[in-house]
């Protein structure tokens, strides 16, 4: 699994965050997407496509 996020769509929701926040944080001064582990171990798949599912902005983009 490969994780991108464009930072350019990101409405800085944070949703990402509660559902991924091993894989998601969000930058200090305005919110927007961090990926913590773009390529994160297979336990915690479901809750980045979770994440990608959830984005308000659809800003997540999972490849398998």
């Amino acid at each position: 699994m490969r994780i991108h996020a464009d930072q350019e769509k990101c409405c800085g929701a944070g949703s990402c965050v509660l559902a991924a926040p091993d894989v998601f944080d969000q930058r200090e001064e305005d919110g927007i997407v961090v990926v913590l582990d773009p390529a994160p171990p297979a336990a915690l798949h479901d809750a980045v496509r979770e994440a990608a599912a959830i984005c308000p902005a659809a800003a997540i983009t999972v490849t398998d």
